[in-house]
């Protein structure tokens, strides 16, 4: 269960620098371009600990077709460039999460679009 509320979250220094491609961790950015390359379609069961996700072995991936419709296909812009705002409310969450997991991510036109986060938060006086 998520205890904070996205303004909190993104209230905190490091998520406030969150602007361009190139204020992304390495695995964000390999990870915003699969979302790029994907186009339409969802991710699942993505694990994050400690603020970053966790990329090997590879998630699950579903990819939307549509048949009938022209098909777009979606690239990443080389070098740096400005995050959408879905991009950086994604990777604020993900940063905010000690233990958890995306259940789904879906895509929409290579953009996040809807998530569903399990949040497992380390019990108060606990191991770190």
């Amino acid at each position: 269960m998520i205890h904070r509320t996205f303004g909190e979250i993104a209230r905190s220094e490091e998520n406030q620098r969150l602007v361009s491609t190139a204020d992304l961790k390495p695995i964000e950015r390999q990870f915003l371009a699969a979302m790029h390359r994907m186009g339409f379609g969802r991710f699942e069961r993505v694990p994050i600990r400690d603020g970053s996700l966790i990329l090997s072995p590879w998630p699950a991936t579903v990819q939307e077709v549509r048949f009938g419709s022209d098909t777009q296909i979606f690239g990443m812009q080389s070098g740096d460039f400005d995050l959408k705002a879905q991009v950086v409310q994604l990777f604020t969450f993900v940063r905010s999460v000690e233990v958890g997991e995306i259940r789904t991510l879906q895509i929409r036109h290579g953009i996040p679009f809807l998530m569903e986060l399990e949040d497992r938060p380390k019990p108060a006086g606990g191991p770190k």
